[in-house]
């Protein structure tokens, strides 16, 4: 009897341990540039990393809302992420190399004026 009441005990403190930890995920939204379902592909693609639990670029506001465990990763290495991709967010630039090597139809207006092509094709 003794066991069963020690085992009980062990499995509700680990049910409120893990209900914590899901309570810490942060969810935040900020700016990301780009034109199209394949830039939505690539952006979201490049938050399959460790401690981001969602992510959903929205093609047509721009807006991507990413959801995390501010334990393994914060809002600047989501964002430098992002940029790696070729993508600039509200607080990272994506590197010009980078940048031009994406497809035609994903090269967005950067903030120096670059205008890009038509992308109609893609939505």
């Amino acid at each position: 009897m003794k066991k069963l009441v020690s085992l009980l005990i062990v499995m509700i403190s680990f049910l409120g341990m893990s209900e914590v930890f899901a309570q810490s995920a942060k969810t935040e939204t900020f700016k990301v540039y780009g034109n199209c379902n394949m830039c939505k592909k690539r952006i979201e693609k490049a938050m399959t990393v460790d401690g981001v639990t969602k992510a959903d670029w929205n093609v047509e506001t721009k807006i991507m809302t990413v959801s995390y465990d501010p334990a393994k990763i914060n809002n600047d290495a989501i964002q430098q992420k992002i940029a790696a991709a070729g993508h600039d967010t509200e607080k990272k630039n994506a590197d010009d190399a980078v940048y031009a090597k994406l497809p035609g139809c994903c090269q967005y207006e950067r903030k120096g004026g670059t205008t890009a092509p038509a992308h109609e094709h893609h939505r």
